[in-house]
């Protein structure tokens, strides 16, 4: 007798794939027996973890964000010369053939109003901006030579999330979960956090691409409920629950069955499990009330200026001991560094915002013996030119700025590359954005080379079609 509401198998996959949803019926019991979570989707979890390509230095990354482009001829880049050189109009055999700005190229040098001292054993230089930072150089390795293709804020920051300058190719987060998988059942492997508006070119910074949906960065936001709707509506007691989204599941997963390839739906699927899954674990996850006072004014939470930033850089410490893989912080979300009018004004603010929470991450973090295995990266997508805006300011510049890392490997206390005298261009070991997301992933056990996707017959990967791991780096 054929059963008039049941529809029958079409093909072998088809037949699998509710073969495999009968199975994972099996194991959702006996999870939600052994720990009251949901059992996986019916296909292999895309999130599983994987084996890495080499043995990592690193379990985790933080990525201090700097949106807006850092001065580094104002920060980490001393320039003496540009003292020597002040009001004089950059030479024509080094003049940028086209500004963010038009004409700026033509503006007379501007030597930094900050003084750089030797910090540490290394006796690395840096400005007294960053005071707190400083004492922590010998932990650093100081990449003086970045330099990228996007000379505006939107393709500067879209390539230094993805590789690319335009948008729609996945974000280095989303690669790290593709390539190997969640290092943790309860939370999201790759989380972004801002401290202000949204970046610019928003959700799209931290987007899987073309890569499935699923492997995307989950935004925690600022106050009391980081995560949107995750407490159950008043009233539901948890079987009740349990038993929706267990319906719902099986509602999504029957849809699915004729779309294999709709990678947003399964990643909604998963979605729904991973949010049931959090309502245990995120609260405890950022609960900072659990935390000291002596640590929370190590990241300057008692003063009103860090207190924003301070708060992510905890909650990412909190986060990458819970099994996260990649923590994103924005500081200045919204090109806040960008100081085009007045590089002093602006910088001594942001400067001052995230001075001491760094510092404080990058003791707390030794502190419990995480930073060996944890890779903290700072930096913007690109720095300043040494020439002038509007007097006092200084336009955008993509030909050569600084980043640095620390622990995960890293040997710190060095200097790698260099910009010219005056610091418009780098010039010796130059570092593509592809050569610091090659190092990056380095750290992971990840090789940029052997990290494909095939998307449209065509095996793609994080670093597109160049890029190497920064020589010197890891010692």
């Amino acid at each position: 007798m054929k059963l008039s509401h049941y529809r029958q198998a079409a093909t072998r996959r088809e037949f699998f794939t509710r073969a495999g949803s009968g199975l994972a019926g099996i194991a959702l019991t006996q999870m939600l027996h052994e720990d009251g979570l949901l059992a996986a989707s019916t296909s292999v979890d895309p999130l599983a973890p994987k084996k890495p390509h080499h043995p990592p230095a690193a379990k985790s990354v933080i990525w201090l964000f700097m949106e807006g482009g850092p001065s580094h001829v104002d920060l980490f880049d001393p320039k003496p010369k540009l003292a020597e050189l002040a009001g004089q109009p950059i030479p024509e055999s080094m003049r940028p053939k086209f500004t963010a700005m038009a004409g700026t190229a033509k503006n007379g040098l501007m030597p930094t109003k900050r003084t750089f001292k030797q910090y540490g054993q290394s006796g690395i230089w840096v400005s007294d901006w960053y005071p707190h930072i400083a004492e922590h150089v010998d932990d650093l390795a100081v990449i003086r030579s970045c330099w990228q293709d996007g000379i505006n804020h939107l393709g500067g920051v879209t390539q230094m999330n993805t590789g690319s300058i335009l948008s729609g190719r996945p974000s280095l987060g989303a690669w790290v979960n593709y390539g190997l998988g969640s290092g943790n059942r309860n939370l999201p492997s790759f989380v972004v956090l801002l401290d202000d508006r949204d970046p610019i070119g928003g959700a799209k910074q931290w987007t899987a691409g073309f890569l499935p949906a699923t492997y995307q960065g989950t935004q925690f936001r600022q106050g009391d409920t980081p995560l949107l709707h995750l407490k159950p509506p008043a009233g539901t007691s948890e079987e009740q629950q349990i038993g929706r989204l267990g319906l719902l599941k099986r509602l999504n997963e029957m849809w699915s069955e004729d779309k294999p390839d709709d990678t947003e739906l399964e990643a909604r699927i998963r979605a729904y499990e991973l949010a049931y899954q959090m309502q245990k674990t995120a609260p405890e996850a950022v609960d900072l009330g659990k935390e000291s006072e002596e640590t929370k004014k190590l990241y300057g939470m008692d003063d009103e200026k860090t207190a924003a930033f301070g708060t992510n850089c905890l909650l990412a410490r909190r986060l990458v001991e819970r099994g996260v893989r990649f923590v994103e912080l924005y500081c200045g979300s919204g090109s806040g560094w960008d100081a085009h009018e007045n590089v002093e004004q602006n910088h001594s603010k942001w400067c001052k915002v995230s001075d001491k929470p760094i510092a404080g991450l990058l003791t707390d973090l030794k502190a419990r013996g995480m930073l060996k295995d944890t890779l903290v990266v700072w930096g913007g997508e690109f720095g300043r030119t040494p020439f002038n805006e509007k007097g006092l300011g200084r336009d955008h510049n993509p030909w050569g700025f600084t980043i640095w890392m620390a622990g995960g490997g890293v040997k710190g206390g060095q200097t790698i590359g260099s910009t010219d005298e005056i610091g418009m261009y780098a010039v010796e070991q130059r570092a593509h954005v592809h050569d610091i997301h090659a190092t990056m992933i380095w750290a992971l056990g990840l090789d940029h080379v052997k990290t494909t996707y095939l998307h449209n017959g065509r095996a793609e990967r994080p670093t597109i079609v160049s890029g190497e791991v920064i020589k010197g780096v890891f010692g």
